[in-house]
């Protein structure tokens, strides 16, 4: 096979770079798994052990050595790159949606560009350009979204028409096409070589490697890697790597400890056709033809070609995978609706001969997003794996930042949405991952408007209040597992044109959530937030406070019942967690954080809270159900129901009091909304969460009290100039880059973490500033819609992203927010952002390619159109999460 033909000259040149495996490998045979002689005894011990020697594992081993780890071990079950990488299209393309994975695509490109020089291994690198094509205009739009994160990235790129497509590509067919995306500096390469140099690279640097060695379980004690076992004795080690691919789900789970590592194999499929008359030349672009789910790449004078059909064969759910990857079978009626999409888009392709269908098992994940980072269960466990067929193109960026991780104890970047604690255990259901990447595999190539919810794996963490919502016309959308609801059909609307409509413009929803919104302002709703991470942290004497203090920068030694806003930071300052505490006894802690953060704050506290049995730490996120009222009016509402009164007198803000609602007691109610606007939180024991909401349903009713959804939530705290983590906020956040000092305390008479990081930006100045901005000249109903990720110009020059954003009713005007950072215009250093140089710019927003005119704010409008609370009570509780 062509496959086996590449892979054997890729192996020759490499064992020539390498004079000291001549003699390890001289007696193998190709793909055979007879016995062999293992000359290099495996050491006894290493600091890092990484299991897998696809392009993963070996970009790790190479970025780990450089940084100047060499007691590195690498282990490969059969031989180097001879999984998924050896069948790898070998496209490297940068045009990507997410910013994380755009910078390591261009990370990797440019790292294989020089790799040949630096290892003297032939990666077949050519640069030939990309061509992405739109048959609709919904599609460039996306393109256009694209190309205009790339060019403030420094990534050449170029919105085309059909005929310049043409010009590029003479085979192509351009009768259907609107235009075009061109990216001249993509490439292909040899995946195996790229691997084989990389090792070749590691192993100089001293990395050991060693072929035909299967990992068969990872030993733990005490929450930590110890070593590992293998089919050829023990290694004792500090650090496990597991980059299997899709053996990674199998080896997570076969520690003492599991390791739950999402990920379900799918099988993938592409053509080889021999020579055409005339070869192509080498350097024709790629064609990627998203709509009709292909691409198209030069091979030897023949063409590649691959897609992502609409019904995904998934793999192995059972668990039983080869040990190398033999060419599966052959499925010509599978591929047929792709092999008519290369014939519509290369009509001359008719007459051409193919050579082969090759079928090559290709991991997907249930979120699109590659896995990458440390266990939450098991110390010194990292992971990399689940490339969603784009292995290649992000081998070498994440490899740097896994590598940066274990040496440093975080990456140069915000990985957040790699991160495998973002995934819960939930997740790791066979069942859930079959059925989840059937969906995920043809998702790849459709169009994604912002706002799409996956449809798979639902109704899995409800509220008990669901059926009751879901009646009522709620729309669901789901976060880390959980239904929350967007909005509520009114009766009578159409349903199914609304659950349809998917658009980069105005949404069917708008008018609906308006109303929502004006119902928060003037009346009273019921927002459903059950999802809501909670934790309860309480101990026999003052450990609880002293632990807290030093892990949260604002002061919680608070008289009791009081609520605190404060940030979980990072030794730099940066927001690991953004959440409220309320102090429910002088020794107890109710802590409440957004819904993604119940693995990733779990492991951050245990790894910091100490080992004491005096201390412990609840996750009580499944016995509350959480209710918002938010509203003038959610005051009367609730002192009726209690017979308590809720003035600001005898309930003042950021308070927190078990109370009875209704025949219910012990309900915990505080006087915060998340949204800037009065009201309350109520947190209820789930077995009343019925029976309080009916009673507060009913109460309510005259005073014009009706449900709303996450969507009305968001355009009320944007408006109010609130961030939220995960989004606005991140672990490359301070307090003081978004005007939130007054929820630090530099001198609370002891020190946290973070501090110094803090104390330094006070006197130097802060890089970034997060900033509020209103678009000027933009029409809702015509105009493109912001959503998140739009560059922002001041005075012409890029100086930063848009993190969210949302239509103010109240202003009737969009609302971006994001951050502005000021770089030197000769060097492009940053330099320090002061509040002059944010008010006297001038800013565009640029949607898709095209600029509205914005004004920027450093504070919200507080008393614009109704008077609002004074504006230090909006300022304390300025405070969001989602």
């Amino acid at each position: 096979a062509v496959g086996m033909f590449l892979r054997l000259l890729s192996d020759v040149r490499w064992r020539a770079a390498n004079p000291k495996w001549r003699r390890t490998t001289c007696c193998q045979q190709s793909t055979s798994s007879t016995e062999e002689p293992h000359p290099i005894s495996l050491p006894v011990q290493a600091q890092v052990v990484i299991c897998g020697g696809g392009i993963m594992g070996t970009s790790v081993a190479y970025h780990l050595s450089k940084m100047g780890w060499k007691d590195i071990v690498l282990l490969e079950q059969g031989r180097l790159a001879a999984g998924t990488t050896r069948f790898c299209a070998g496209i490297v393309s940068t045009a990507r949606q997410a910013s994380i994975e755009l910078k390591m695509a261009d990370y990797s490109n440019k790292l294989y560009q020089q790799l040949e020089q630096e290892t003297g291994v032939n990666t077949g690198y050519t640069k030939t350009g990309s061509i992405s094509l739109a048959q609709t205009q919904d599609r460039l739009i996306s393109l256009k979204r694209i190309a205009s994160s790339l060019n403030v990235m420094g990534i050449p790129c170029e919105i085309i028409t059909p005929k310049q497509v043409a010009q590029l590509h003479p085979l192509i067919n351009i009768h259907d096409l609107v235009g075009a995306m061109y990216v001249p500096e993509d490439a292909l390469v040899s995946s195996a070589s790229v691997s084989l140099a990389l090792a070749t690279a590691a192993s100089r640097n001293g990395v050991q490697i060693h072929e035909r060695t299967s990992v068969s379980h990872v030993s733990i004690q005490k929450g930590r890697v110890t070593g590992v076992e293998t089919d050829r004795g023990q290694i004792q080690c500090q650090y496990f790597v597991n980059c299997a691919g899709q053996w990674a789900y199998e080896l997570g789970h076969s520690g003492e400890e599991p390791v739950n590592i999402p990920l379900h194999a799918c099988e993938h499929f592409y053509l080889l056709t021999h020579p055409l008359k005339e070869p192509l030349a080498s350097n024709l672009p790629t064609i990627v033809d998203p709509d009709g789910r292909i691409y198209i790449r030069n091979w030897q004078g023949g063409i590649l070609s691959g897609g992502f059909e609409k019904n995904p064969k998934p793999l192995f759910t059972e668990g039983r995978n080869q040990l190398e990857i033999q060419n599966l079978q052959e499925d010509w009626d599978h591929f047929e609706p792709l092999l008519s999409a290369l014939l519509r888009r290369m009509p001359d392709l008719e007459a051409l001969q193919i050579m082969q269908l090759v079928n090559c098992p290709e991991s997907f994940t249930p979120d699109m997003r590659c896995i990458m980072g440390e266990s939450p269960t098991v110390r010194g466990y990292f992971v990399l794996a689940g490339m969603n067929s784009a292995g290649i193109s992000y081998g070498g960026g994440a490899g740097k930042y896994l590598a940066e991780w274990m040496v440093n104890g975080y990456p140069s970047e915000n990985v957040w949405s790699l991160d495998l604690k973002r995934f819960g255990t939930l997740q790791s259901s066979r069942t859930f991952l079959r059925h989840r990447v059937m969906e995920v595999m043809p998702l790849m190539c459709d169009l994604k408007v912002p706002r799409w919810d996956f449809q798979t794996g639902r109704q899995l963490r409800t509220s008990p209040l669901y059926d009751r919502l879901d009646a009522q016309g709620a729309r669901w959308m789901e976060k880390h597992g959980f239904e929350r609801v967007k909005y509520f059909v009114p009766p009578g609307k159409d349903l199914l044109d609304l659950d349809q409509s998917k658009t980069f413009y105005k949404p069917d929803w708008f008018d609906i959530v308006g109303s929502e919104v004006k119902c928060c302002k003037e009346a009273v709703c019921v927002i459903d937030m059950s999802s809501f991470t909670k934790f309860e942290i309480s101990s026999t004497g003052d450990q609880a406070l002293e632990s807290l203090q030093y892990l949260f920068s604002n002061d919680l030694d608070v008289p009791v019942g009081h609520v605190v806003h404060t940030g979980m930071l990072n030794e730099k300052g940066g927001y690991e967690n953004d959440c409220s505490i309320a102090r429910l006894s002088k020794r107890s802690f109710f802590m409440i954080s957004p819904t993604d953060q119940q693995v990733h704050c779990w492991a951050w506290l245990k790894n910091r809270l100490p080992d004491d049995s005096n201390l412990t730490m609840e996750d009580v996120t499944w016995k509350y159900t959480a209710l918002n009222l938010i509203g003038p009016r959610a005051v009367d509402v609730l002192s009726e129901l209690s017979y308590a009164p809720m003035t600001p007198q005898h309930f003042p803000s950021l308070f927190c009091k078990e109370m009875s609602v209704g025949y219910a007691n012990g309900i915990r109610v505080m006087s915060i909304t998340h949204t800037g606007e009065p009201g309350f939180m109520l947190y209820i024991p789930i077995e009343y969460a019925l029976h309080v909401y009916n009673e507060v349903m009913n109460m309510g009713q005259k005073y014009g009290i009706r449900n709303a959804g996450y969507y009305a939530l968001r355009s009320l705290r944007i408006e109010k100039f609130f961030a939220f983590w995960g989004q606005d906020l991140d672990a490359f956040t301070t307090p003081m880059e978004c005007g939130r000092e007054f929820q630090v305390k530099l001198e609370k008479g002891m020190q946290f973490v973070g501090q110094e990081a803090l104390l330094e930006q006070k006197q130097k100045g802060v890089y970034k500033r997060f900033t509020m901005f209103i678009l000027e000249d933009h029409d809702t109903d015509t105009d493109l819609w912001p959503w998140w990720g739009e560059p922002i110009f001041r005075n012409g020059r890029y100086v930063g992203k848009t993190t969210s954003s949302a239509y103010s009713y109240s202003l009737e005007r969009h609302v971006c927010l994001g951050f502005v950072h000021h770089f030197n215009e000769k060097t492009g250093e940053e330099l320090v952002v002061t509040t002059d140089f944010i008010n006297q710019g001038e800013y565009e927003i640029s949607i898709a390619g095209q600029r509205f005119q914005a004004k920027a704010k450093l504070y919200p409008f507080s008393s614009l159109f109704t008077h609002r609370r004074r504006k230090e009570e909006v300022e304390l509780s300025g405070y969001q999460r989602e």
